[in-house]
């Protein structure tokens, strides 16, 4: 069940990069889109009945840690990522005095 609601999420913020013309909607889109790849990857590393890799008992099945630091820095990577875009949003407004994907390439 939590695999399909991920999979909504992604084809949510695929079709929100595909079909929106406002670039900040594009933006939005793949925040979306990122953030469902990094929900389907700690899914994935979740084990049933496992414990934190914290105790020195070594008859427990443990989590591998190594997913989750993975996926904190591809969230930085994503931040990183939208401020950018953001940044070269506020430049393309300057420039041609919208933000619309298909004015712009009508402008130009």
């Amino acid at each position: 069940m939590i695999y399909a609601l991920n999979m909504i999420l992604f084809t949510l913020g695929l079709v929100i990069m595909i079909r929106e013309s406002n670039l900040v909607k594009k933006v939005i889109g793949l925040n979306i889109f990122q953030s469902s790849i990094f929900i389907f990857f700690i899914l994935l590393s979740k084990l049933n009945d496992s414990l934190p890799p914290i105790l020195e008992d070594y008859n427990y099945n443990y989590s591998n840690p190594l997913p989750h630091v993975l996926i904190l820095t591809a969230i930085v990577v994503s931040i990183s990522t939208t401020s950018l875009a953001l940044a070269l949003i506020l430049k393309i407004k300057k420039q041609f005095n919208t933000i619309d994907e298909d004015e712009i390439s009508k402008e130009d």
